[in-house]
């Protein structure tokens, strides 16, 4: 069986200049991780200002994630091609520009088309940053760690979107949450040229045109369904786009085998470990992801917290994801890239037990524990996942690689929301038990969800009753949400365990 590779002894350590460079690069994930979540909270001001129409409101809001996702695997060949410091630099000042767009736009249409230029950047970007670590860092231990700063720049600046919009939008504008990034881009595009090496492929071929299409036509259509299934529930028109993704995705695979340089090289994936890597990545963010998603509404809409108030509750777990780069190196030395993943997976799963049983426990503090559980758990599999997939391919294949290491986290990210919404929407539902005699418009929109009904409710004795039947269903919801994806999780760490191998990273060389 092919088993993931690991230089030589002899590979040559990174030194300051290389680590410099990382700080750069991680700078760039924790820029794109920020605006990924920071937009939500400033939903309502965009809306009092330009008045989008509900239609408008949704393209907004995903567009972005449509233009990333369906660019990935297209901008990690192009990054192999043209270089990758290169399409990192020009990613950032397209996202500098999109971002001083969106923050001064005068109508949703222009702010819709800022989001799609943000998303086609961050899709340029992403690939670029993991590539130029595969790069910088031949020594297989210092990688994983790299890559640990990486995740963990990743995890941060997720959490970190909430604190930051809450706290622009209570001092400024809504454009604020876009205007924050051009400083940060600044930083990025000067750091990049001093301090980053240019790397490509030295024998990159054609990227062939009707692959990349194939490609689009295969992950947008898939997210829609996904996202649209999630917030609506299943459609005729939902299955029909879905359809169209699975069909698109079935004739690019077909066509990537008959090309001498696929877009996406499939040969790949029949390395068990390097498709359990991608599926373990994919799954290590899917139980982060989906849990934080409910788990920052539960802190809201249940336990009357602010949106800065439930950030500070939950940056214990990025404290612990952070603390990973401390001890992955050593984890995937003792234990093996197979067993540590499956362990990673494991500790999220016990995590995700522990929040379902620690709302019954008096205040948040089990609660908080568990999730710092899962955040540790998921940055352990999350890192080394990434880095045997990394480490699967020579350099010269880092852009295409990473592409398909990004795309399984959109796709863990949207699946996340997507599965958890689902289960949570019908637990919720089902447990929600409101008196006969309720208002009819307070119970309809109580039966939509607890944030709709929050904004119906009166301030009398009637109205703080019904809000309590909602509040419970919402909470039994989120604790079998949260037994789902432990269940989930835990299956696939027994998977990863058995099948993916225990190979080492070698160890450092001293000198």
């Amino acid at each position: 069986m092919p088993t993931l590779p690991t230089p030589e002894p002899s590979a040559p350590r990174a030194g300051r200049r290389e680590w410099a460079a990382l700080a750069a690069v991680t700078l760039a994930v924790v820029l794109l991780a920020v605006d990924g979540t920071v937009l939500a909270l400033a939903v309502p001001s965009l809306t009092a200002s330009l008045s989008p129409s509900s239609t408008q409101l949704l393209w907004i809001g995903d567009i972005y994630s449509f233009a990333l996702a369906g660019l990935l695997v297209t901008m990690g060949n192009v990054a192999d091609r043209i270089g990758r410091r290169r399409l990192l630099l020009l990613g950032s000042v397209g996202f500098g520009i999109a971002s001083a767009i969106a923050a001064f736009a005068p109508t949703p249409e222009l702010l819709i088309a800022a989001r799609a230029l943000l998303g086609i950047s961050g899709a340029t970007i992403m690939p670029s940053t993991l590539s130029i670590i595969r790069n910088l860092f031949a020594d297989a231990r210092q990688r994983t760690r790299a890559i640990a700063v990486w995740s963990a720049g990743a995890t941060a600046g997720a959490a970190a979107g909430p604190l930051i919009g809450g706290f622009l939008l209570e001092h400024f504008w809504w454009g604020s949450v876009f205007l924050i990034n051009v400083p940060v881009v600044l930083v990025i595009v000067a750091a990049g040229i001093f301090l980053i090496p240019e790397s490509r492929n030295p024998d990159p071929g054609r990227i062939d045109l009707v692959s990349v299409a194939l490609s689009m036509a295969a992950v947008i259509p898939v997210v829609w369904f996904v996202k649209q299934t999630a917030s609506d529930g299943v459609s005729v028109i939902g299955v029909l786009v879905g359809l169209v993704g699975v069909i698109s995705g079935v004739l690019f695979a077909r066509r990537q085998r008959r090309l001498d340089h696929p877009l996406l090289d499939l040969t790949l994936f029949r390395q068990r470990a390097f498709s359990g890597a991608v599926a373990a990545n994919g799954l290590a963010i899917f139980a982060f992801v989906g849990m934080i998603f409910f788990f920052s509404q539960y802190l809201q809409l249940v336990r009357d917290l602010s949106p800065l108030q439930a950030g500070l509750v939950e940056l214990p777990a990025t404290l612990a994801s952070i603390l990973v780069i401390g001890f992955v190196g050593i984890i995937a030395v003792r234990l093996g890239r197979g067993p540590a993943i499956g362990a990673g997976l494991a500790v999220a799963g016990i995590g995700l037990a522990v929040i379902a049983v620690g709302e019954a426990v008096p205040g948040l503090a089990v609660m908080i524990a568990g999730l710092v559980v899962v955040g540790f758990g998921s940055a352990v599999a999350m890192t080394v996942s990434t880095d045997a997939v990394m480490s699967a391919v020579p350099k010269e294949r880092a852009g295409a690689a990473s592409a398909i290491s990004e795309t399984a986290y959109e796709l863990g990210v949207a699946l996340g929301i997507a599965v958890m919404g689902s289960i949570h929407a019908a637990v919720y539902r089902l447990r929600l038990d409101l008196p006969a005699d309720a208002d009819p418009a307070v119970a309809a929109g109580l039966r939509d969800s607890l944030a709709a009904g929050r904004q119906l409710v009166g301030s009398d004795s009637a109205g703080a009753e019904l809000l309590e039947h909602g509040r419970h269903a919402f909470t039994v919801a989120l604790q079998a949400t949260s037994v789902a994806a432990a269940v989930i999780v835990l299956v696939a760490a027994f998977i990863a365990w058995r099948t993916i191998p225990a190979d080492r990273p070698t160890a450092p060389v001293q000198h």
